[in-house]
């Protein structure tokens, strides 16, 4: 066979290949093609796979499906009480239908950006300054379901809106500085008021405290003095009372071993002179002698004939 149809051969498979596979195309995961025919619409591509008709079919447009972020610069707006400001807005949407995306709008970012700015003027309009800087989380929301209505057509879900910043005029800002300088002074001097009367209360609750204990102390005291004391005489009389019992016992044991010795008339009479003995070394001044005892002579000789015996 001629080299030249050789060649021709392999040039033009070669040629077959590349156009077989430059037509192949392999859609990623989060992304859809949209393909057109002879310049028509006719289909989106999903994620996978897919082939297209060499010079017949193309594709038109590749459409992310994440949510995606816009951040809108400042929009001059007009308070009800007539207060100008700038506001910008973030808007976070997502591609639900690439075919609206694609055919319903011709510019989609800029046509939310104006539509979110005319949105926001409307409802800035309707409300003053004060509830314009505290009621964020109101224009959000009616921002939010506004866009997301008018968006439907183009193929767009809008999420989330948040107002990023609020700028009113330099001079309301200094007025709205020094009213906030006026309340954190206001505050400051609040709390230290407070400081101080609780300070006040902790000192006299300390010293209402201290003085409870005090008297706690000294009634303690007094009642540990008065056991103590009411201890010793207890202990006191006791110990009276044991004497007085070992005195009796002794005399009764006394009286006991007299009536079993058989003492007679002498031996008592001598226990007599020694109780007589006993009367006499007190401080009595006057003592009575018993008659029994008057006659010493006799009492000597009772005596005597005792000791013989």
């Amino acid at each position: 066979m001629n080299p030249t149809v050789i060649i021709v051969i392999v040039l033009i498979f070669v040629l077959l290949a590349a156009l077989v596979l430059t037509n192949i195309r392999i859609v990623p995961q989060s992304k859809a093609f949209v393909l057109e025919r002879l310049g028509a619409y006719q289909q989106t591509w999903d994620t996978g796979l897919h082939v297209k008709i060499p010079f017949i079919d193309r594709i038109a447009k590749t459409v992310s499906l994440k949510e995606q972020v816009v951040d809108f610069p400042p929009q001059p707006v007009i308070t009800k009480d007539n207060v100008t400001m700038q506001i910008d807005t973030v808007v976070f949407f997502q591609i639900t239908d690439p075919k609206l995306y694609c055919y319903g709008v011709e510019s989609p970012i800029s046509a939310i950006e104006n539509l979110s700015a005319t949105t926001l003027r409307n409802i800035i309009g309707e409300l003053e300054l004060d509830s314009t800087l505290t009621s964020r989380d109101t224009i959000n929301a009616k921002i939010r379901v506004i866009l997301d209505e008018a968006t439907d057509p183009w193929g767009i879900k809008v999420n989330r809106v948040e107002l990023k910043n609020i700028i009113p005029p330099r001079e309301i800002q200094d007025a709205m500085e020094k009213q906030m300088k006026a309340e954190r002074e206001r505050r400051e001097a609040i709390l230290r008021a407070e400081g101080e009367k609780q300070s006040r209360i902790l000192v006299a609750e300390g010293h209402k405290e201290s003085k409870i204990l005090e008297a706690e102390a000294e009634k303690q005291s007094a009642i540990l003095r008065a056991e103590a004391a009411k201890e010793a005489k207890i202990r006191e009389a006791e110990g009276e009372a044991l004497a007085i019992e070992k005195v009796q016992t002794a005399s009764a044991e006394a009286i006991k071993l007299l009536n079993e010795a058989d003492a007679n008339e002498a031996v008592i009479k001598l226990k007599a002179l020694e109780a007589f003995a006993k009367a006499a070394d007190g401080q009595a001044t006057k003592i009575i002698i018993p008659s029994e005892i008057q006659s010493v002579a006799g009492l000597a000789e009772g005596i005597l004939s005792t000791v013989k015996k």
